[in-house]
């Protein structure tokens, strides 16, 4: 059916982007103006709709679902720009629709914040769902973490064909015994790994509090079983494979676990449907998300951008990605993409930052991370609020070491506009 929404919100995307405005601004419009577009664009596609959510990791496994299922020859449609609320899905859809309003895609697969993922399932009933996390993030939205616990518990209930669950997460593992329609399949770790990604529950403990017994894990369809420097096992189908990986940090492998657990369910797990060969040669090939682990280059040396919003995401950040050898700045800002809250920062042990320190800090809460690191014993080369101004800064004082900078989203998408100013960044719209 044709609608003018179609052609006045791509010009309205069009205007927006040559102004550079928002990336969802024409999606808000079209919501406004035809409520019924993205369920109309999106109910002919015939693998429907998956949604990723949680707390940690949407934007990384999306992208790495989007290019395994791409491996398997099918048209994927997703919002790639990270922008994870409706109004995101709406603006990206203007950008791949024809003038009629038509979507020449397989699948969506699509990244969603947890709070706007409700409204998205109360619309548009996904095929399949993938919730990766529960931990504590932007308490100033959502509350305590039980609340997120329970929105993703509504995008599965939402979900008509299989939702895939961390089972390490007891949380998210717990939404299984809500289910009645849809199948459940799970992704997990070897038992050597568990350590690495403590609940929220075990993070609030501290050290020295009573290890809390670990109850019977269901079976996984996907194991990550090894995590090596540039390589990983995972084991389904009753044996282990071994593939390359160009992905960082242990986290973003683990989240690989899930994306593989997804694509499978996706293109039938058995030997006749699903390429394995293809699935993991593609999943060695995956780059890491904007400003998620991505390594740009400055002066011809790497310089890695680490997305930081949450204790959990900062501790297993630090643990991935030693500060050894290199120049270390901190980002810190405050905006409503980041949370307002950032008591968080003092949930996070920073001592691995001691021996080399840290040579810049910046962001609108620089002075309170300061602090933070301060009660750690850790050096600080200079606070400047005025993230231009640091950044320029800690590439001319770093000049001649590689650089890691840990950041908020905003600050993150701050540091890449001025860094596209002097290096190549993946223009991201």
């Amino acid at each position: 059916m044709f609608s003018l929404s179609v052609p006045l919100g791509k010009f309205v995307r069009r205007v927006s982007r040559l102004r550079g405005g928002g990336s969802a601004f024409p999606g808000l419009v079209v919501e406004k103006i035809d409520p019924g577009f993205m369920q109309r664009t999106l109910s002919t596609l015939p693998h429907g709709v998956a949604v990723v959510s949680g707390t940690n990791g949407k934007t990384t496994t999306t992208k790495m679902v989007v290019e395994l299922l791409e491996s398997q020859g099918l048209k994927v449609f997703t919002n790639r720009t990270g922008s994870n609320f409706t109004r995101g899905v709406a603006a990206a859809l203007l950008g791949e629709v024809d003038w009629r309003g038509r979507l020449d895609a397989d699948i969506a697969v699509l990244e969603l914040d947890e709070a706007h993922a409700v409204h998205f399932v109360n619309r548009v009933p996904p095929r399949y769902s993938l919730l990766l996390n529960v931990l504590r993030d932007q308490l100033d939205r959502f509350g305590e973490i039980d609340k997120t616990a329970q929105l993703l518990q509504h995008i599965a209930s939402k979900t008509t064909g299989t939702v895939v669950l961390n089972r390490e997460d007891p949380r998210v593992a717990r939404i299984a015994d809500t289910l009645h329609g849809p199948e459940v399949l799970y992704f997990g770790l070897d038992d050597s790994l568990l350590g690495t990604f403590p609940s929220d529950d075990e993070l609030r403990a501290g050290p020295g509090s009573p290890v809390p017994a670990v109850p019977e894990r269901p079976r996984a369809d996907v194991v990550l079983r090894r995590v090596g420097a540039d390589d990983a096992d995972f084991e389904y189908d009753g044996g282990t494979v071994t593939t390359g990986m160009k992905l960082r940090g242990v986290y973003n492998i683990f989240n690989a676990a899930a994306a593989l657990a997804l694509a499978r369910s996706i293109c039938g797990s058995g030997a006749a449907t699903a390429n394995h060969g293809t699935l993991l040669k593609a999943l060695s090939e995956v780059a890491p998300a904007f400003g998620r682990g991505e390594s740009l280059t400055v002066d011809g040396l790497p310089l890695d951008l680490v997305l930081v919003k949450n204790p959990s995401g900062f501790r297993l950040g630090l643990k991935s990605f030693p500060s050894g050898g290199y120049a270390t700045m901190i980002a810190i800002n405050d905006n409503y993409a980041d949370g307002r809250d950032m008591s968080w920062l003092w949930d996070v042990d920073f001592d691995s930052l001691r021996a080399e320190g840290v040579d810049q800090v910046t962001g609108s809460r620089a002075y309170d991370m300061a602090l933070r690191l301060q009660y750690d014993e850790v050096q600080i080369g200079a606070v400047d609020t005025d993230i231009p101004a640091a950044l320029a800064d800690f590439i001319r004082k770093g000049k001649g070491k590689p650089k890691r900078v840990f950041c908020t989203y905003t600050s993150m998408l701050a540091i890449r506009r001025e860094l596209s100013k002097i290096t190549t960044v993946e223009v991201v719209s």
